[in-house]
């Protein structure tokens, strides 16, 4: 039988598992997605701001932002979890309005309405698997 303080860090090793992999399922169907519409589909994803110069998005861009704003949601959720009994409910809360704070991007700056509509859809699948599976790696108490 693990002692308590044993089985604590048995908790901490599988929460950052489950957090490391959940960062990784996000830029993972963030890539998915972009294969779909870029080679498969032939969808141009590019976007502009202001009067210049078109940005394609590549798969770079793609893999290092679902990356980034995975990682920064592991770091406001390690946050809430240390200073509040209701970390899942807030994290999601705040996982869901990035979310949608993050669609002025693709609906602002997108080139063509399929740039929108893919763009959109790749926010939507990285938010898809980031935001449950976080958000039940949240220590009870």
């Amino acid at each position: 039988m693990l002692t308590s303080n044993a089985s604590a860090m048995q908790n901490n090793r599988t929460q950052g598992r489950t957090r490391a992999l959940s960062a990784a399922g996000g830029a993972l169907a963030a890539v998915a997605v972009w294969i779909i519409e870029v080679p498969l589909m032939g969808v141009h994803l590019s976007i502009r701001f202001g009067s210049g110069q078109a940005q394609t998005i590549g798969i770079g861009p793609v893999i290092g932002a679902s990356l980034a704003a995975s990682l920064l949601g592991w770091l406001l959720l390690a946050v809430l979890d240390k200073r509040t009994p209701h970390a899942r409910a807030a994290w999601t809360t705040a996982a869901l309005v990035v979310v949608v704070a993050s669609l002025a991007l693709p609906l602002s700056a997108a080139t063509t309405t399929a740039a929108t509509v893919g763009l959109i859809v790749m926010h939507v699948a990285v938010a898809a698997i980031v935001i449950p599976s976080m958000a039940r790696s949240v220590r009870t108490r």
